[in-house]
């Protein structure tokens, strides 16, 4: 049940074209994904933001799920706060496959 502290997600219009502005990012570059550590890092960043939707793990800001979006090298964090990933070569990119 959502909170009444809780933001409201976007459109869903906008949610589906910030979804899509990702999802192909995320394919063109080979579907790289951050090191679980990043991941960590990243859910603990969106989990303090004021704009975090606890109650469905969503991000107030695109609408976009968490659980996913932090996985995904390519993907920003809206509000600009998760650290930048630097390009990964091919090796860490098929650790990295490997790792998770």
């Amino acid at each position: 049940m959502k909170s009444k502290e809780e933001p409201e997600l976007p459109s869903l219009f906008k949610m589906i074209r910030n979804f899509s502005k990702e999802m192909v990012k995320y394919i063109k570059e080979g579907t790289p994904n951050v090191t679980m550590k990043e991941y960590a890092n990243r859910l603990d960043i969106c989990q303090k933001c004021p704009s975090y939707i606890k109650s469905s793990a969503r991000c107030g800001e695109c609408g976009c799920l968490l659980e996913h979006k932090a996985k995904w090298q390519t993907a920003e964090c809206p509000l600009e706060k998760w650290p930048k990933v630097k390009e990964s070569t091919p090796k860490e990119l098929n650790d990295r496959k490997r790792e998770g």
